[in-house]
């Protein structure tokens, strides 16, 4: 048997980063990501977020992958979100996500970062803290390619 422990940072927004959820909504969603989550064999350490925007903290399982974890968490989530019609429009998530490694010593860190996301987002916007991933993850950013 492999002994695996992966942890990864998921974040990813609705569509047009529209604020679909508010306080009733999001904790709707997270109860049920969080049952769908366990039902599919899914380890969702935690969950949090903000009116546009998701965060999860997942450990990888031996037979998943980034992108199949994101499939069967955002395309399983937004049909049950139409289904039960939380959103008087048609609720969908963008397609992009932003996924990154988190090691041990820093899963605390992580799982507050990921707590305090309503008082967080009170000073800074949705795109600024996704740059600062970006740029603190590695990646060229969005301003970075204009300069």
């Amino acid at each position: 048997m492999p002994w695996v422990k992966v942890w990864i940072h998921f974040v990813w927004s609705t569509k047009n980063r529209e604020p679909f959820l508010n306080d009733e909504i999001r904790q709707k969603v997270y109860r049920h990501i969080r049952e769908n989550a366990q039902k599919k064999d899914i380890h969702l350490d935690f969950i949090n977020g903000y009116v546009d925007h998701v965060h999860c903290l997942i450990s990888l399982g031996t037979d998943q992958t980034i992108e199949k974890l994101m499939q069967l968490i955002k395309g399983e989530s937004s049909f049950w979100i139409n289904k039960n019609q939380l959103c008087k429009t048609k609720f969908e998530w963008q397609d992009e996500y932003f996924a990154v490694g988190v090691c041990e010593s820093m899963l605390e860190n992580a799982r507050n970062y990921i707590a305090n996301q309503e008082k967080h987002h009170r000073t800074k916007s949705f795109d600024d803290e996704f740059e600062d991933f970006l740029k603190r993850s590695g990646f060229q950013t969005f301003k970075d390619k204009e300069s």
